[in-house]
């Protein structure tokens, strides 16, 4: 059981809260967790409006999006973001302070360099070395040794981490809420000879492209094939490129509650993860193997090692929409075998559950606390200062 010595936690999360995302849901289901169990938590992060946020989390300014890992992230940074960062750490009084990939340009960069004392920072990226983009390297280092302790969300992650900034991190996975997609309630109108995907899907590293490319071999073995697409984009483009044939079989559902995605994951017949990379873990593969879906994933590292690979769900090559294609098949086809895994897949998610992964993360935060210091702010460093283009006075 996590200890019930209260502790004033500070968490920042470096994306725009407004923006659905992993990083995220896992900042804002862990302050939630540590909430319940008696802490006083505060989450710092960019938000394009302060209405509706959460009362736990404070806005530190809107976001500006920039390229990153192979998508858009919404981050924020600059002098007046520092300030705001300072002012946080300031009021905050915190035991220990969370900082979500602090090894970006955002505010979880700014608040390492900004305070002092109990710190953890938790990585989520995995790229490799040319298609990651951390902040200025002379910048980081320094930055990235005030860390009292580094968690990364994957032996993926872990790696990333050593090969651009060689240290090391304790690997403690994603957390889910497993009982929520374990009371999944299977629909008749998601279930049968049915694929189900969700996602940004106008993204193309989440590989809908390459499960569309699989489709007509599909169709060929099995004609009553369905595709249900879950996620926002717009869905007309998508359309236009599909062959006129099979536009009738893929239908876009747009934006899901939580409570239809865990009913989605149940009833779909097989749960497609074609992402061709910049994924250190993969919380939707969580939540479909607690579902009891039977999942078919591209064999990226962090998607290969979830599904210990290949016990827990099916992969295939990655951006091969032919073998994705036979793996379908071959699945469809043998029902029996299907569900077996799918049921060792749902026991296995039970240890990403919150009350398996809070108590490790908890674990790192008492490391961190060990010494019995507070977090305080640093002095401001004038060469930072002339890093942000503030004046000093030189």
């Amino acid at each position: 059981m996590m200890p019930i010595s209260k502790k004033r936690i500070g968490i920042v999360c470096p994306y725009g809260w407004d923006t659905p995302g992993g990083v995220q849901s896992h900042v804002g289901d862990l302050a939630q967790y540590l909430i319940s169990a008696g802490h006083s938590v505060s989450v710092l992060a960019p938000a394009l409006s302060d209405e509706n946020l959460p009362d736990y989390v404070v806005s530190a300014g809107r976001p500006i999006a920039i390229p990153y890992n192979g998508a858009v992230a919404r981050v924020l940074f600059g002098p007046i973001a520092f300030a705001r960062v300072r002012q946080w750490i300031s009021q905050g009084n915190f035991d220990v302070l969370h900082l979500h990939e602090p090894a970006i340009p955002s505010i979880s960069l700014l608040a390492c360099w900004a305070a002092e004392g109990p710190m953890v920072g938790t990585f989520h990226a995995a790229a490799k070395r040319q298609k990651v983009s951390f902040a200025v390297v002379p910048f980081l280092e320094p930055v990235i040794e005030k860390l009292t302790a580094r968690i990364a969300v994957s032996e993926a992650a872990r790696e990333t981490l050593r090969e651009h900034l060689e240290t090391d991190a304790i690997v403690v996975p994603n957390g889910i809420y497993a009982d929520r997609y374990r009371d999944g309630v299977l629909e008749p109108r998601w279930s049968g000879n049915t694929l189900g995907f969700i996602g940004r899907f106008q993204e193309p590293r989440k590989g809908l492209s390459i499960l569309l490319d699989a489709l007509p071999r599909v169709v060929s073995a099995f004609p009553d094939v369905q595709v249900f697409v879950a996620g926002p984009g717009n869905s007309d483009e998508t359309l236009e490129v599909i062959e006129p044939n099979l536009r009738d079989r893929i239908h876009f559902l747009g934006r899901i509650s939580e409570k239809e995605k865990a009913n989605f994951l149940t009833s779909v017949g097989l749960y497609i993860a074609p992402n061709t990379g910049g994924e250190s873990f993969g919380i939707i593969l969580a939540e479909a193997l607690a579902s009891g879906a039977s999942v078919v994933a591209s064999d990226i590292p962090a998607f290969d090692s979830l599904l210990g690979h290949g016990k827990y769900g099916t992969t295939f090559t990655s951006e091969n929409s032919q073998d994705l294609a036979i793996k379908i098949i071959d699945l469809l086809s043998h029902p029996e075998e299907r569900l077996n895994k799918a049921k060792q897949g749902k026991e296995y998610a039970q240890s990403f559950d919150w009350d398996v992964v809070a108590e490790k993360i908890f674990d790192v935060y008492e490391m961190a606390m060990a010494g019995g210091r507070k977090v305080t702010l640093a002095s401001e460093n004038r060469s930072w200062n002339k890093f942000l283009g503030r004046d000093t006075n030189e």
